[in-house]
This record gives C-alpha cells, structure tokens and sequence, in this order.
C-alpha cells in the first residue's frame, strides 16, 4: 500500500501524531467534563484543571498505545478490507480508539474525581453516553483532521527538505 502522508511514517512521528490527539483530547473532554461536574467555571475548577490535566494526560498517553489502541486496530480489521479507502480505514478506528477511551476514561474519571463509591455506576451511566458523542464529534471534526493536517505539513517539509539536497548533491 502507498504511504500515506496525513498518517506517520515511523515511530517517532507516531508519537508526536499521538502527543496531539491526546493533549487535545485531554483538554477539550477534561475540561467540558471537570465545569460539568462543578457546575460552573471559575477559579477553584481552573486551579483543580492545572493540576488534574497533566496527570490525566499521563494515563491516557499509557492506556491509548498500550491497549486502546491496539484493540481498536484489532475491532477495527475485521470490518475493513484491503480495498477499503482511508476515510473508512480512519473513520472505525476512531469509532473504536473513541468507544474504548470514553468508556475507560469515564470510569477513570470518575474514580479520579469522586473516588469510589457506591455511586459510581450511576455517575457512569450518566456520563458515558455524554463522553462518548462529545468525543467521537470532536475527534472527528476537529482533533483528528488536525493531527493529519499537522502530518502532511510535516511530510511537505520533509520532501521539499530532501528535493533540495537531492538538488545540492546532484549539482
């Protein structure tokens, strides 16, 4: 198959793919989901957000590699085919990468904010439905198409970079 320039090409620009996802997910869900739980924004929810976002973003860059991710790319080959385009390669793995971060994610949450307790399940019940669409529209409408538009500026670069020393050498 052709590579593809809006995806990584190796390990290295995995991880900066992956850094973006994350850090834009864990803002745009952790925040939406910290005012929620408050009930309003104000300096003591913001405060709480410093101090709650980097750790979050920790445990969601461990999780989505070592297991979200790998499962989703598993879920996801049985209902694509080699011939199948990039937008349905893209658009079941993130319905996967999304159900299996919102769900994880929301249990995690919740543990994080309130502990656990007896009411655990019902916050879940409540919350995960919520995450689940907010992520999967924001993943798809905003964090991914960024992420893939960061990786064709960077494969542009890279090529022009070695269309220029291809020229030096060759002069």
């Amino acid at each position: 198959m052709q590579q593809e320039n809006r995806l990584p090409k190796n390990g290295k620009e995995g991880f900066l793919y992956g850094t973006i996802i994350v850090t834009l997910s864990v803002l745009v869900m952790g925040s939406i989901n910290m005012i929620i739980a408050a009930g309003e924004f104000n300096k003591d929810v913001a405060m709480t957000m410093l101090v709650a976002l980097p750790v979050i973003w920790v445990i969601v860059m461990i999780i989505e590699p070592l297991a979200i991710g790998r499962l989703a790319e598993f879920i996801s080959s049985k209902f694509i085919s080699p011939t199948d385009g990039f937008a349905a390669r893209i658009m079941f793995h993130t319905l996967f990468t999304v159900l299996g971060m919102s769900f994880t994610m929301t249990i995690i949450g919740d543990i994080f904010g309130n502990g656990l307790s007896a009411d655990s399940f019902t916050h879940f019940i409540n919350a995960w439905p919520r995450n689940f669409l907010l992520a999967l529209f924001f993943e798809s409408v905003i964090i991914q198409p960024f992420a893939r538009f960061v990786m064709v500026k960077m494969h542009a670069a890279q090529d022009k970079k070695a269309a220029i020393q291809t020229n030096i050498e060759n002069a």
